[in-house]
C-alpha cells in the first residue's frame, strides 16, 4: 500500500484527574502495532480554545483566534479519527463539544470512531458525537469501544488495567480495521473530486 492514512486519536477532556489517559494510551498502543497506518493522540489540554465567539459562523468565513487555527490545522490534517469520549451529564463534554465547534471543512468527508467510557459505557455521549459530527461531514463509523463502569471502577478502585478486560482489546480490532479502510477510501474519493 503506497498509501498510509493518518489518524487523531482525540483527546475528549481536560479536567484534572481524568480516566481518559488510560483508554487514550491503551487504543494508542493497540493501533500504533498496525504497519497500515499512521496515528497521533491529539490533547484537548494543548489546545486552550475559547468558548466560540468567531463573527460568522465557520461555513462562511475560518477561524480567526490564533489557538483555535492550530487546531483546525492539526484536525486537518488527518485522514480518520479515533475521538475517545467521556460522557458528562448523557452528552459530550463541553470541551470537546467547544472544540468541535472550532472546525468545519477540516472534517469533511473524513471518518471516525470512538472509544466511550463512563455511565453505560459512554454510549449516550458517543451518539451525542455521532449528530454533531454528522454537520461536519464526518462518516461515523458503527464499531466501536465501549468502557463501562464495571471496567472503570475495577481500574480506578481495584488496581486493574485495561488488560483485564480482553473483550475491550477485541472489539478495537474491528473498529480500528474498519476505520483505515474508509480512512484510505475516502482519501481516494477526495482526492478524486478535489
Amino acid at each position: 500500500m503506497s498509501f498510509k492514512p493518518r489518524i487523531g486519536i482525540i483527546m475528549s477532556t481536560t479536567r484534572p484527574g481524568r480516566f481518559g489517559d488510560t483508554p487514550t494510551q491503551w487504543i494508542h498502543d493497540i493501533a500504533r502495532q498496525r504497519t497500515d497506518s499512521e496515528f497521533e493522540v491529539v490533547d484537548l489540554r494543548d489546545y486552550p480554545l475559547p468558548l466560540f465567539e468567531e463573527k460568522l459562523p465557520l461555513v462562511y468565513a475560518p477561524v480567526e483566534n490564533p489557538v483555535a487555527k492550530r487546531w483546525a490545522a492539526t484536525i486537518a490534517s488527518f485522514d480518520g479519527y479515533i475521538f475517545v469520549t467521556a460522557e458528562y451529564n448523557h452528552s459530550v463534554t463541553g470541551a470537546l463539544k467547544n472544540a468541535l465547534d472550532h472546525l468545519y471543512a477540516e472534517t469533511h468527508r473524513k471518518p471516525a470512531t470512538f472509544v466511550g467510557y463512563g455511565g453505560v459505557g459512554g454510549s449516550r455521549a458517543v451518539e451525542h458525537l455521532r449528530h454533531i459530527l454528522a454537520e461536519l461531514h464526518v462518516a461515523t463509523l458503527k464499531h466501536a469501544v465501549h468502557i463501562g463502569m464495571v471496567e472503570m471502577i475495577g481500574m480506578l478502585r481495584e488496581g486493574r488495567t485495561m488488560a483485564d478486560y480482553p473483550h475491550l482489546a477485541e472489539a478495537a480490532k474491528p473498529m480500528l480495521d474498519d476505520l483505515v479502510w474508509w480512512s484510505i477510501t475516502l482519501k481516494a474519493g477526495r482526492a478524486a473530486t478535489a
